[in-house]
């Protein structure tokens, strides 16, 4: 039997900040002085694309501006959509470029307190044919959108209100990752929420209504102790919330407190704050509050 010698395989081009291409604006945008989230866009959009059979292209910071997409493409039909993910690539390239992107709009930048310039990687699924599957090409863009706080908060707190008819993830699922899918069974029951005066949708999971996170937060509940402590109590990341660096630093925050490490504004030196990752539920809540115990909730 002949061995024939099979050719190399083709060297697949990865994803390189120093290929870089850079097309400035020339018709630069007013700044807003007020910015609804998401509503005004920077000037410059980062674009890269995938290929099977080539790799990623070079990387390119160009005007803000549509994309041209195959209507065939996968994102639109089975929804292989991820944003504020670094992990289906290199993400050390990323955020260099994503320094880069940031550099040229650094006038956007905000300077009133309360205000944010959000950035928004996302990566898509391009493949061009019809049929369920893996998509085998990509688009990674990012955009930038300067804001103001996301909530317009008063003395009174942030009003939520608490949904288990309507389920947003639950155990198996993909509730732990911001894809596109995870949102628009979400997209009615807010409308429904914010026609009644909440804020944001508490969900709840189960029969025992345990409780997840809150649209675009994760929970956290404070209780007294018989010794006079803390517990400051926040749902497992167990697949069905998404893992927030808001809620990772604040247990950071909290743990450091008590280790004497730092000390938290507000809160006496001595004063220790135990944090646990465990499950919560409505029920919970209403007998720590009936106690005299739920000091209060946030998120």
């Amino acid at each position: 039997m002949a061995i024939e010698n099979l050719p190399p395989a083709p060297q697949l081009a990865k994803l390189d900040a120093s290929r870089l291409v850079i097309t400035e604006s020339t018709n630069k945008k007013e700044l807003p002085e007020n910015p609804h989230f998401g509503e005004v866009k920077t000037d410059h959009m980062l674009v890269v694309n995938y290929e099977p059979k080539t790799g990623w292209s070079a990387p390119e910071i160009k005007p803000y501006g549509p994309l041209s997409l195959d209507p065939a493409s996968s994102c639109f039909h089975y929804c292989p959509n991820v944003f504020e993910g670094m992990k289906p690539f290199d993400k050390h390239e990323v955020l260099k470029l994503i320094r880069t992107l940031v550099a040229l709009d650094d006038r956007w930048v905000p300077t009133k307190e309360g205000h944010s310039l959000y950035i928004r990687p996302t990566i898509i699924g391009t493949r061009a044919a019809l049929g369920v599957a893996a998509s085998d090409s990509a688009m990674l863009f990012v955009m930038m959108t300067p804001t103001r706080p996301y909530f317009q908060i008063d003395a009174k707190g942030l009003p939520l209100l608490a949904v288990g008819k309507t389920v947003r993830s639950w155990p198996g699922g993909t509730g732990g990752y911001k894809l596109g899918l995870n949102y628009a069974p979400g997209i009615q029951p807010q409308r429904e929420a914010t026609a009644k005066g909440y804020a944001q949708i508490l969900w709840l999971l189960g029969d025992d209504e345990k409780i997840t996170e809150a649209g675009a937060m994760n929970f956290f509940a404070v209780v007294q102790r018989e010794d006079g402590d803390l517990d400051i109590v926040t749902p497992p990341l167990d697949g069905t919330i998404l893992p927030g660096i808001t809620r990772r630093s604040a247990l950071e925050l909290l743990e450091a407190h008590t280790a004497k490490q730092t000390v938290l504004p507000g809160i006496p030196s001595a004063q220790r704050l135990h944090t646990h990752e465990r499950a919560v539920t409505m029920h919970d809540l209403a007998a720590w509050s009936e106690e005299g115990k739920l000091l209060e909730a946030f998120c």
